[in-house]
């Protein structure tokens, strides 16, 4: 580990009330790596996300992204009512592209639809998220005009990569490459290992001359790693440039975590914000268990990591299912309050759920 990790981190370990959940909020819960314990959390979780939905508008990259976690739920546990809730929702919008303004966001709903057409083989399921990118592709516009924000990472590129495992057309896989490295090339701090939310940051300082290096626009980025690597073919000459990136950002993301198993909204200055968050967290758990899965990640090396995580995020679900300490919608670290929560962050404790799953079985 560079000197410059060690010193964050030996930072990060001292400052007074680090550790932010009461040891009440944790329990002993030694049952919490049982499937049965994981599957009954997920299960928790996204019923409350129904009872409580955030607004009738659904149509955007904030539901969406809960609903790759319902599709994660639903490969987890193979339940008929969970792809219902899925299949319901994509219907209800005729299976169309969001209605956001940014066009990368636009293209969340279509990783659900694209999931649902692997297990249904409907074309209508895809043909008018395949119309939109095809539009994108024909601009021919600088990436660069569009894709200018770290997040666009998780929302747009697995889509991308799921239409050429769909079709078939190696199109959407060099479209796919082209944006992808355009944004790590423009918003990769190579120093810290991790990225700017977007370029207005470059320059920006904490009150202790600490970069801001956003938890949860980290998070965005590592998970959606997986979900490209997922329908890349594995002789993918860019395939490696993936796997790369996700070792390098696993790497820096460890060395920060807590020892309460929650990271903090600046992952450069966890002092900034010393509250935990569980949002950024469930998408790091859900990447680097994946990794483990995947023999991407050193078991050994990660599996304390995830556990610490996984521990973390469960103590954070409240007696409801509610996953408390969500930072809102935002750009940028910021202070997170106890009952805070949000559905994207439900879509990322699902995912993670379904990785931990796995961790538990020890595939």
């Amino acid at each position: 580990m560079k000197k410059s990790a060690i010193a964050l981190l030996m930072v990060f370990l001292i400052l007074p009330g680090i550790n932010g959940i009461c040891a009440a909020e944790q329990g002993e819960n030694s049952g919490v790596f049982s499937r049965d314990s994981i599957v009954s959390l997920m299960y928790r979780a996204n019923a409350y996300a129904m009872a409580h939905p955030w607004q009738p508008d659904d149509h955007n990259w904030i539901r969406a992204t809960w609903y790759t976690g319902v599709m994660a739920l639903h490969r987890t546990t193979g339940d008929p009512a969970i792809l219902r809730q899925a299949m319901d929702w994509a219907a209800k919008h005729g299976w169309r592209e969001g209605d956001e303004y940014d066009v990368a966001n636009r293209k969340t709903c279509g990783q659900t639809y694209l999931e649902l057409y692997f297990l249904k083989r409907d074309p209508e399921m895809i043909a008018h998220i395949r119309a939109f990118v095809d539009g994108r592709m024909a601009l021919n516009e600088s990436p660069r005009k569009r894709w200018y924000y770290c997040d666009c990472l998780y929302v747009g590129p697995p889509a991308i990569a799921m239409l050429g495992r769909a079709t078939g057309e190696r199109k959407y896989y060099d479209y796919l490459h082209r944006v992808y490295w355009d944004v790590v090339d423009y918003l990769f701090d190579d120093e810290a290992g991790l990225f700017y939310r977007d370029s207005s940051f470059f320059d920006t300082r904490t009150a202790l001359g600490h970069k801001v290096l956003w938890s949860r626009g980290n998070g965005w980025v590592i998970a959606g790693i997986p979900r490209v690597l997922e329908y890349l073919e594995p002789d993918d000459p860019q395939r490696s440039r993936y796997v790369v990136l996700f070792r390098r950002m696993a790497a820096s993301i460890a060395a920060v975590q807590g020892d309460d198993g929650l990271w903090r909204t600046n992952l450069a200055d966890p002092a900034q914000f010393p509250e935990p968050e569980s949002s950024g967290t469930a998408f790091f758990c859900y990447a680097m268990a994946w990794g483990i899965n995947n023999g991407i990640l050193e078991r050994e090396t990660y599996l304390p990591v995830v556990q610490r995580a996984w521990r973390g995020l469960a103590a954070a679900v409240d007696s409801q299912g509610k996953l408390c300490r969500v930072q809102p919608v935002g750009d940028r670290p910021a202070r997170v309050e106890r009952e805070s929560t949000h559905e994207y962050a439900v879509g990322a404790f699902l995912l993670a759920g379904s990785e931990m799953v796995k961790v538990s079985q020890g595939r």
